[in-house]
């Protein structure tokens, strides 16, 4: 038997904060209040033309390629027509306010922060047991096995086992400060004596250091990575009030 049911938008705050996504989405809101804000202060300005680009990138982004692509799509997730210009507005001024912000401080935080940038190609394997891991890198210092054969046997992920344990290209920012400063006091290539952490014992080979350069992937990293703490400063800077339905 077919049952109709109505959800309202009671129902879907309801569902929100069952769903304990009420600070999630608190901060979500308050982000976009205070690029808004900002932008406006700083009186930064969208044209009708750069909108319709963004609605059209949004589209692309979305492989909304007809009208009734699109139509479907706002309903699908309950948003109007002025809604979906909201989207590309927000987007737009983002990225303007972004460059208003941050655009001239790139190179001077760049050369001030090179050594975070500095990247390296690692394998890795994550094992639980002191003496094996201690066994398997001499074993591989030795030539007794190779660092692939040890990654085949021990990890347990299926997509990072058929990767050889590659974890691709890593900033030094981004790993944890004992194995880092054992990666990049290697001469490379170099399987590291297994450094232990809360995950375990890490059993690493260092294929190559890459030294960082100022291209367009790495500008565009450091300016997101300026306007993430930016955000995150204003945050610790707003008072927010809400009034949520009982």
């Amino acid at each position: 038997m077919s049952q109709s049911i109505t959800i309202t938008k009671e129902d879907i705050l309801q569902q929100v904060k069952v769903s304990c996504k009420i600070p999630e989405i608190v901060e979500q809101i308050v982000t976009r209040k205070v690029i808004i804000a900002a932008a406006e202060e700083a009186g930064i300005k969208v044209e009708v033309e750069e909108l319709q680009k963004a609605a059209d990138q949004i589209r692309l982004t979305n492989k909304l390629d007809s009208a009734d692509d699109t139509w479907k799509w706002l309903g699908e997730h309950g948003l109007s027509l002025d809604d979906f210009e909201e989207i590309a507005y927000i987007s737009l001024i983002s990225g303007k306010l972004v460059k208003h912000l941050f655009a001239d401080k790139v190179e001077a935080y760049f050369f001030e922060n090179q050594l975070d940038y500095v990247g390296v190609v690692i394998y890795e394997v994550v094992l639980d047991d002191e003496d094996l891991a201690l066994e398997l890198f001499y074993a591989i210092k030795e030539g007794e096995m190779s660092f692939y054969d040890v990654a085949h046997k021990y990890i347990q992920d299926t997509e990072l086992r058929h990767k050889g344990g590659y974890l691709g290209i890593v900033r030094r920012k981004d790993l944890k400060p004992d194995i880092s400063a054992a990666v990049f006091a290697v001469t490379v290539p170099q399987v590291l004596k297994p450094i232990v952490t809360s995950k375990g014992l890490h059993l690493i080979f260092v294929e190559e250091i890459i030294q960082a350069e100022l291209d367009n992937n790495l500008r565009n990293q450091i300016i997101t990575d300026l306007f993430n703490e930016w955000i995150k400063q204003q945050m610790k800077e707003v008072e927010v009030a809400m009034n949520l339905l009982a």
